[in-house]
């Protein structure tokens, strides 16, 4: 994998979340898919660590906005 801090990952995490909302899964297949297709192993490894940390956010969040 790229040489991306855990901090930059939580801000592209927040990042993506913020501007795709509830499409943010999608969003983030969507690009692991088209890296995966294109070969770059690290683009995927990357993308694949953003979901994790998104996965986190929404279920800190998610609770609290199902109220």
């Amino acid at each position: 994998m790229s040489t991306i801090s855990d901090r930059e990952l939580w801000a592209c995490a927040t990042h993506v979340l913020k501007t795709h909302g509830a499409n943010a899964p999608r969003h983030v297949a969507e690009r692991i898919g088209a890296l995966a297709l294109a070969g770059d192993n690290d683009g995927v490894a990357t993308w694949q660590a953003i979901a994790k940390r998104i996965a986190a956010l929404t279920e800190i969040e998610g609770p609290a906005t199902r109220q």
